[in-house]
């Protein structure tokens, strides 16, 4: 099992796949099987790297201190494979470990894709994340994992999957660390906000959302967009907040044509 260390922390990652090398990061939830509706079909065209992140999945169920500390262990498993470079692909607090890593290590990424993420925690992020902290310390995991299946997924997308979605939930119940856990990757993405400094990003950059996600709303992609010189934008009209699991067609295609156009 390749497993990478730092900080105290055991760093769960996998490979896959031929071609130019891409990670692709998940969400606040942080395990790599986030990306299993796209994966047989990037590997055809990338050899993808993947990874639970700290404190979910079969990595160290450990807090989180920030979101550099999390950009840090991506380098740490980076180095454990032997990647001296990547393209990136992060999804929300993905998205933010790629900017991370952008602005601290600029030589280790070769292209960056910001999906559905945030610049910054605002009143309307600290309000929803405020309430997902008291549904897991109440709820429990199961709640936790209900409620957020209604913030990732739109409603035509959860009508036409219901059944394959209860399973879904309880898999992602499992992979939750404690609430303690969780709430420190909480206050991480919230805390994260490197505005000042998104000019100095100069890989290439793409900024991808989708029209109804109320997680991370359009708003977010727009002030990344306007701030990472010369960076590109798309916003698809729906799929909600886990854009690449709701359309994943319509998502590889975007990851092909940028990822392919910048290597």
């Amino acid at each position: 099992m390749p497993v990478a260390q730092r900080d105290g922390a055991d760093l769960y990652w996998e490979s896959s796949g031929k071609g130019p090398p891409l990670i692709l990061a998940a969400g606040l939830g942080g395990v790599m099987g986030y990306w299993q509706p796209n994966r047989a079909k990037l590997e055809q065209h990338f050899t993808l790297y993947l990874f639970d992140q700290r404190g979910t999945g079969k990595s160290a169920k450990t807090k989180v201190s920030s979101v550099e500390q999390m950009s840090a262990d991506l380098i740490a498993i980076m180095d454990a494979a032997g990647l001296e470079s990547a393209h990136y692909c992060g999804h929300s607090t993905g998205g933010a470990i790629g900017v991370a890593t952008a602005l601290d290590y600029p030589d280790r990424l070769r292209s960056l894709m910001i999906y559905a993420s945030t610049t910054h925690g605002d009143p309307y992020r600290h309000r929803l994340f405020d309430l997902r902290r008291q549904i897991h310390a109440g709820l429990g995991t199961e709640g936790y994992a209900k409620y957020t299946s209604l913030l990732l997924y739109p409603p035509y997308w959860i009508n036409a999957n219901h059944e394959a979605l209860k399973k879904a939930e309880m898999e992602a119940a499992r992979a939750l660390g404690d609430p303690d856990v969780q709430a420190s990757r909480l206050d991480a993405i919230l805390a994260f906000d490197r505005r000042e400094e998104l000019q100095r990003i100069t890989i290439p950059t793409m900024v991808v959302c989708a029209d109804d996600d109320i997680i991370t709303p359009r708003y977010f992609s727009e002030d990344f967009a306007a701030r990472i010189p010369n960076a590109r934008a798309h916003y698809e009209k729906r799929g909600g907040h886990a854009l690449s699991r709701t359309e994943p067609d319509v998502f590889n295609k975007l990851v092909f044509d940028f990822f392919l156009g910048a290597d």
